[in-house]
């Protein structure tokens, strides 16, 4: 069953970086530029702020939350634990595979601070966060058509961003009730 798994890990990861269209090779790279070093969940935090009044910065506050603990649990736990190498350059037929990260594919950290972020916007404001769906998709299949991860790096980082999402706004109440008095 793990063969199986792998496999269509491998042949998923080659099929998306196999992606060709204008569309594609127009679009994708400046998500990847927006999405790096996390300024586009930045930048939608920033314009709920002063667009969205109180409800807004809420939501700001708590995906910029959830974003930070998805990145601590994906970079600084996950990546260390788990040293898996980037995807073979030969399953990679664009150049971009010439500039890929050193550190260890699992998980998708950029996919985890984009899931975080956008789920933790959701409870809050439900139509901001269907928007920011939009790029937090495209963030996913950006690291594997670039090659930087496997498939199954991105729904690990999903996983970690949707975790880090309900910690960051259950624990509160969570130590609320649990903190002697």
């Amino acid at each position: 069953m793990l063969a199986g798994l792998e496999e269509g890990d491998r042949r998923l990861t080659a099929r998306m970086a196999s992606w060709n269209s204008p569309f594609v090779r127009r679009v994708l790279p400046a998500v990847r530029a927006a999405a790096e070093h996390t300024r586009l969940w930045c930048g939608a935090a920033v314009l709920l702020s002063v667009a969205g009044g109180g409800r807004g910065r809420e939501a700001a506050l708590t995906g910029l939350a959830s974003m930070a603990v998805a990145e601590l649990v994906s970079n600084a736990v996950a990546k260390p634990l788990q040293e898996r190498p980037r995807p073979p350059k030969e399953w990679i037929p664009h150049d971009d595979v010439d500039d890929r990260p050193r550190s260890s594919s699992f998980p998708s950290g950029h996919t985890a601070a984009a899931v975080a972020f956008t789920s933790a916007v959701a409870p809050t404001w439900p139509r901001v966060a269907t928007a920011c769906a939009v790029p937090a998709v495209m963030v996913a299949a950006e690291r594997v058509h670039r090659g930087a991860h496997y498939a199954s790096d991105v729904a690990a980082g999903a996983a970690i961003g949707l975790a880090s999402s309900w910690f960051t706004r259950h624990a509160p109440r969570l130590i609320q009730r649990h903190w002697p008095q």
